[in-house]
C-alpha cells in the first residue's frame, strides 16, 4: 500500500494543537512538507520545530491568522500558494461554544459558518488550481460524528458541522474528474483541549462532577475508552495518501464505535 507523500506539501488548519498537530506529525511522518496554520504564531514556531523529518528536503513552515479574518487568510495563503503548490488540505477548526439551539444567537452562528464553512471554501477556492495542476490534490475536513447523529448541548456546531459535510459532498463530486478527493474525518470524543470544554460545561450545567461526566461519555463508547489524537490522524493520513486514491465524498466516523447510525 502506498502511503508515500515524500514531495507533497500540506497544509494542516489548527496545526498547533489537538487533532490538527496530530494529523501533521503523522502527515509529516510519511514524508509531506508541513505548514501549520493557527492564530498564534508564538505556539506555531514552538510546535513547528518539533514535526518529524524523514528526508533531507522535507520543509516545514507557518501561517498565523484567525480564520475568522478571511481577508488575511486568503492573502496569507495565496502568497503561501504562490511559492508552492498544496497538495493537501486538512480543513480542521475549534468547534462552536457547547450550547442549546434554542436561545442561540444569530452572531454565534455567523461566526461559526465563516470559520467553518467559509473558511473552508475560501482555502478550497485558493489550493484547488495548483491540485489540478500537480494531478494531485486532497481534501481532508475534520468534522465531528454529529454529521451524522446530532449530539446534545451542541446546537451551533451540530449545525455548522452538517453544513460543511454537505459542502463537501458536494465538492468531491465536482473535483472527482481532475482526480481531487474529498473527504471528511468524523471524532467522537477525543483527547483534546476541545472535549475538556465539553465536560466543564456539562459539568457546570448538571452540577456533576467533571470525572462523573467523563465515566458517563465513555461509557456511551462501546470501546470504552475516548479516542487519543493520534488515532484520529492515522485516518486523515491514509485518505492524503496515494493509497486512498478512489475513495471520495465519504464521512469517515473515528468514535470507537459510538454513532449507532451505519
Amino acid at each position: 500500500m502506498n502511503t508515500d507523500l515524500t514531495g507533497k506539501h500540506a497544509l494542516v488548519c489548527g496545526g498547533s494543537q489537538g487533532i490538527g498537530l496530530a494529523s501533521a506529525i503523522e502527515l509529516a511522518r510519511i514524508g509531506a512538507d508541513i505548514t501549520l496554520l493557527a492564530r498564534t504564531r508564538k505556539k506555531l514556531d514552538a510546535t513547528v520545530a518539533t514535526l518529524p523529518k524523514t528526508h533531507p528536503a522535507q520543509h516545514h513552515g507557518v501561517i498565523a491568522v484567525d480564520t475568522g479574518d478571511h481577508a488575511t487568510l486568503q492573502a496569507q495563503v495565496a502568497a503561501l500558494v504562490a511559492e508552492r503548490p498544496v497538495h493537501i488540505l486538512v480543513n480542521n477548526s475549534g468547534g462552536p461554544p457547547p450550547g442549546a439551539l434554542v436561545g442561540a444567537t444569530v452572531a454565534a452562528f455567523l461566526d461559526a459558518y465563516n470559520r467553518h464553512l467559509l473558511a473552508n471554501h475560501l482555502l478550497a477556492e485558493i489550493v484547488v488550481p495548483g491540485m489540478k495542476a500537480a494531478k494531485y490534490g486532497r481534501i481532508v475536513n475534520i468534522i465531528s460524528t454529529s454529521v451524522k447523529q446530532p449530539i446534545p448541548g451542541l446546537g451551533v456546531s451540530n449545525t455548522t458541522r452538517g453544513a460543511v459535510a454537505s459542502w463537501a459532498k458536494t465538492l468531491a463530486s465536482e473535483l472527482a474528474p481532475f482526480g481531487i478527493t474529498v473527504n471528511n474525518v468524523l471524532p467522537g470524543s477525543t483527547h483534546t483541549p476541545r472535549i475538556e470544554q465539553i465536560i466543564d460545561t456539562r459539568a457546570q450545567a448538571s452540577g456533576k462532577s467533571r470525572d462523573d461526566i467523563y465515566a458517563a461519555m465513555a461509557h456511551e463508547i462501546p470501546m470504552g475508552r475516548f479516542a487519543d489524537a493520534s488515532e484520529v490522524a492515522a485516518a486523515v493520513a491514509f485518505l492524503a495518501s496515494p493509497a486512498a486514491s478512489y475513495i471520495t465524498g465519504i464521512n469517515v466516523p473515528v468514535d470507537g464505535g459510538r454513532t449507532s447510525s451505519l
